[in-house]
């Protein structure tokens, strides 16, 4: 049974997912600050930590730092509206996802299960697999080029041909920026080049359809004046 960390001062919301856990199947430990979490990571397997960002004692920034210096387990963090720059410190410094206040219980359970699978089965690799070369796996999106299917964390996304084409070539080169018309060359295999705008409008339905809030995306991004990227 995979174990999972709670640690928020909220009690009504590690009640709540403490419910959720267990109703999904995981063994749930339940901390209220960050020096509480490292005294139980210290001691304990854990799989996942859920981590809130305002806390006493010790916040979610500093005990992240802590855990990096020794463990890759998963890190979710558990924000409220209004944390968007404590959010972008936090993925950072080596957050793996994030979950806004307040949460549904099946996105919970999706982000949950797709970030222990990742670290239990798939060794926490989040690029391309040296043991399978057509399974490309960034943060939560994963692309499967001999089934041609894409998953978003362990959904399914429907893409088009040119969308999964966009994909497949950023997913395969993670953090080299591609200006318009090298996408526009690679992909519709032409010379020419008069589609800088038909290449943004692929990106950003790529984004609505991967991204959890597409006008702040944590992974295909923007280089102002160079072209595109995607990145871990």
């Amino acid at each position: 049974m995979y174990k999972i960390l709670v640690c928020d001062d909220e009690k009504d919301i590690v009640s709540a997912l403490e419910i959720y856990l267990k109703a999904a199947g995981y063994a749930v430990i339940c901390t209220c600050n960050g020096q509480e979490a490292l005294e139980v990571l210290q001691k304990e397997e854990i799989h996942l930590v859920l981590l809130d960002i305002m806390m006493p004692v010790m916040d979610g920034m500093e005990t992240l730092k802590n855990i990096r210096e020794t463990s890759n387990v998963p890190v979710i963090f558990l924000t409220a509206k209004g944390e968007d720059m404590d959010l972008i410190q936090g993925l950072t410094l080596g957050a793996d996802d994030y979950i806004t206040k307040p949460f549904r219980p099946m996105e919970l359970q999706a982000r949950v299960y797709s970030q222990i699978r990742r670290y239990t089965l798939l060794g926490g690799k989040t690029d391309r697999e040296e043991d399978d070369p057509e399974i490309l796996r960034i943060g939560s999106i994963e692309l499967d080029d001999a089934a041609k299917e894409v998953t978003s964390d362990g959904k399914p996304v429907s893409l088009t041909p040119t969308e999964y084409d966009i994909l497949k070539l950023l997913m395969q080169n993670p953090g080299k920026v591609f200006s318009p018309r090298e996408i526009y060359r690679q992909v519709w295999n032409s010379p020419a080049f008069d589609g800088e705008g038909t290449v943004s409008v692929h990106i950003r339905h790529l984004r609505e359809k991967l991204e959890i809030d597409p006008s702040a995306p944590r992974y295909l991004k923007v280089v102002w004046g160079r072209g595109y990227k995607i990145e871990h």
